[in-house]
């Protein structure tokens, strides 16, 4: 049975406590990508994704038993699984390592020309950009690199570029506990 993830739902065991405060966020302001509990493991998923692209292959009219066209519907669900959808997946959250701003630094911090590329979730093709991203820190700080991450996790998965921005700021804000925080897609 498929129900609709809701804040109430509890958060898998593997996820960390970064992640699941960055989900507690989104679900409190209507963010969270639309998703279903259909309580499949990464295999199953696998699986049902090569039997539904082969049923998509042979409506097509594609020859499977062609080598060039044998291994697609596996390629197809590893992708689908493991790499452009792997942010539905709150345990491939970045490990994230959010520090004391012992430093004192108030001065903005700024991270250009981060390569995005999703997918749009209305036609499941390729969505490309690039993200800009700045906080002025407060209490705490984080690695230049994680912040590179965290749009690369909210990119991979089916997206409006409109909640992605507000997905990655809202898990900066979350992380570094301040609303200053600013993030462009372009």
């Amino acid at each position: 049975m498929e129900t609709a993830l809701a804040g109430n739902i509890p958060y898998p065991s593997k996820m960390s406590a970064e992640a699941a405060m960055v989900r507690k966020a989104l679900l409190e302001r209507g963010l969270e990508t639309p998703m279903i509990q259909n309580g499949l493991t990464r295999d199953e998923k696998y699986r049902r994704i090569v039997q539904s692209f082969t049923e998509i292959t042979r409506t097509l009219g594609l020859d499977l038993n062609d080598d060039s066209l044998a291994e697609t519907p596996h390629r197809i669900a590893k992708m689908y699984v493991d790499e452009i959808f792997s942010g539905l997946d709150y345990a491939q959250f970045p490990k994230i390592s959010v520090i004391a701003n012992k430093m004192q630094v108030e001065e903005m911090v700024q991270v250009d020309n981060i390569d995005v590329v999703s997918t749009c979730e209305h036609h499941f093709v390729t969505i490309d950009g690039l993200a800009r991203v700045a906080y002025i820190p407060k209490d705490k700080v984080i690695g230049l690199s994680k912040i590179n991450r965290i749009v690369r996790f909210f990119a991979q998965r089916p997206q409006v570029q409109e909640r992605l921005t507000q997905q990655i700021l809202v898990a900066l804000q979350a992380l570094l506990d301040t609303d200053d925080v600013a993030v462009t897609i372009d």
